[in-house]
């Protein structure tokens, strides 16, 4: 087929050029499903408790991954501002994952246990009172929002439809481990899971 005749269709060109695509991202995707490193928490890494999921739930709505990535990358650069360099194992239950391209803010994926539930709470209320330079917006507002224990419940059994191990123990128990908690408590309690949970090899311990 000559070039003339598939530059003269659009449809031709447009069909061939989605053909190459699938094949050559299924070339790339489906091995990745037959790595055991890829498909296996990593040391440490468990389903999110109830009050955690519905701040990853908040995190995702309010679109904080357009400002923060969540993965750090493998560069001595990186590693030494950031912690351990992000593992594929870190992220199993992840839907979808969070790891983000965009450095407005920095990477959080090792921020969990760096700060205070309280230097957080101050933070998202208003980053100017920590970081003075920050450009972030205000969620204080989160402070007033409850959080829906049933949409929780509902949110965990349709994750366990798709491989995370929430036992009907924890979906029964989600409405009351969230009641009395606000939007705001869900999303440090969120932040706070994110953590190299593993051991690092010896070479890479300071």
């Amino acid at each position: 087929m000559s070039h003339e005749v598939v530059e003269s269709k659009a449809w031709l060109m447009g069909t061939l050029i989605a053909i190459v695509i699938s094949v050559g991202g299924l070339v790339e995707i489906v091995p990745l499903y037959f790595q055991t490193a890829v498909i296996t928490p990593a040391p440490g890494i468990k389903p999110l408790p109830a009050l955690a999921l519905a701040g990853r739930d908040i995190y995702v709505r309010e679109g904080c991954y357009n400002c923060h990535s969540q993965m750090v990358r493998p560069l001595h650069s990186e590693t030494e501002r950031y912690g351990h360099y992000s593992l594929a194992g870190e992220t199993v239950y992840d839907h979808p994952f969070q790891f983000g391209s965009k450095r407005t803010g920095p990477d959080l994926a090792r921020v969990g246990g760096r700060y205070t539930d309280e230097w957080h709470r101050i933070h998202l209320t208003n980053p100017r009172d920590v970081v003075p330079e920050s450009n972030m917006p205000t969620f204080g507002w989160l402070k007033k929002a409850p959080v829906d224990g049933a949409d929780v419940a509902a949110r965990m059994q349709a994750l366990k439809h798709i491989g995370v191990p929430y036992d009907a123990a924890e979906i029964a128990g989600a409405p009351a481990a969230v009641e009395g908690h606000t939007e705001m408590d869900a999303l440090i309690s969120y932040l706070q899971t994110l953590k190299f949970h593993g051991e690092a090899a010896p070479e890479e311990k300071p």
